[in-house]
């Protein structure tokens, strides 16, 4: 669900911190995806065909521009978000979701596709989104991509949506910094914001709309202050309402260190072994769009290059493509769980 009628709300309250762009704009950045909101989208469209095949084409688009993804899985998720992934399961018609943190089938042949494909994998110790966020604030990445608007409210500086190059299409791109400016609030009146809206970690204000939403939180700032001037009579609180706990979740998600990163060559025979013979996809769709997917990087390459030596661009170069990120004395392996109370080391 994300945060309900956030992007709406942004365009109409902040267009300022909105702005449009090709994919080519992200030409070398690195880019941190939800999984689970890739394959989802992919099972929701092509409901025939395994998301493994969606997963593929998209993650060598991303490659075919340059662009460095970062694919983080989901951990355990927060007891409080239990009623959604029940709802989310029984719409969709699926067993109930174990909420353990373990991975699921799906989710270690993700891991395994992408491992093939040589893009790094991280493990979230619990919502992929809040990692997300995370390694955007960091430094780590310099943006996620996402459909969901979750990423905000847990701080992520630069939201992505429609990251997918299809034609004729815009990037559209979110600034959380020129957001909060263009609103005149903080972020962890934000994230009360979020909450108002209608969030995956408590219920909402019934009947209260998001301009109204907004103007409430401008005018007293925290949700303590709203409920003591809201019309119940119109807008009931819910009972036992766990705001305090959502809210928590956005601002105090457990704070990790992200494995050293690095890209790899996509291993086309493993590719096919696994996506061919183990999942039944046909080999020459797999050949073809890796044939493809070697002329249009290198073509786009040259045309860079071409640019570059004229004054015009910037170029990526494979060597800068594959280079490590967060070089350390010890390599630490990217498709990791990451520990939630290991403080950051220091910089040298």
């Amino acid at each position: 669900m994300g945060i309900t009628k956030l992007a709406d709300l942004i365009r109409s309250a902040a267009p300022g911190a909105i702005s449009h762009k090709d994919i080519s704009h992200y030409t070398g950045k690195v880019i941190a995806l939800d999984t689970s909101i890739v394959v989802n989208q992919f099972r929701a469209a092509t409901p025939s065909l395994s998301p493994l095949t969606g997963l593929f084409f998209r993650t060598l688009t991303f490659l075919e521009h340059d662009i460095k993804p970062v694919f983080v899985l989901d951990g355990k998720p927060p007891d409080e978000k239990a009623a959604v992934l029940e709802k989310r399961a029984e719409a969709a018609g699926w067993s109930s979701p174990k909420r353990t943190g373990k991975a699921s089938s799906q989710t270690e042949d993700c891991h395994q596709l992408l491992k093939f494909m040589g893009v790094p994998v991280i493990k979230a110790p619990g919502d992929a989104e809040a990692l997300c966020a995370q390694l955007v604030r960091e430094g780590t990445v310099d943006a996620v991509a996402s459909e969901d608007m979750d990423t905000l409210p847990f701080g992520a500086n630069t939201l992505i949506r429609q990251l997918n190059a299809s034609k004729d299409g815009e990037v559209v791109e979110f600034s959380l910094p020129k957001l909060l400016e263009k609103l005149q609030i903080s972020h962890q009146e934000f994230v009360d914001l979020c909450i108002l809206l209608g969030c995956d970690y408590c219920d909402k204000i019934a009947g209260l709309g998001p301009k109204r939403a907004l103007k409430l939180i401008q005018t007293h700032r925290t949700i303590e202050s709203v409920v003591l001037n809201v019309n119940r009579k119109t807008h009931p609180v819910p009972l036992s309402w766990k705001y305090k706990e959502a809210r928590k979740i956005f601002l105090d998600a457990p704070q990790t260190v992200a494995p050293e990163l690095n890209w790899t060559e996509p291993d086309e025979e493993s590719l096919v072994r696994f996506l061919c013979h183990m999942k039944r996809v046909k080999e020459d769709r797999i050949r073809h769009r890796m044939v493809r997917f070697r002329q249009t990087r290198d073509s786009r390459r040259e045309e860079r290059e071409k640019d570059r030596a004229a004054g015009r661009s910037r170029q990526t170069r494979m060597e800068d493509f594959f280079r490590v990120t967060r070089k350390r004395d010890h390599p630490v392996e990217t498709a990791v769980t990451l520990s939630s109370n290991t403080k950051r080391p220091k910089s040298k």
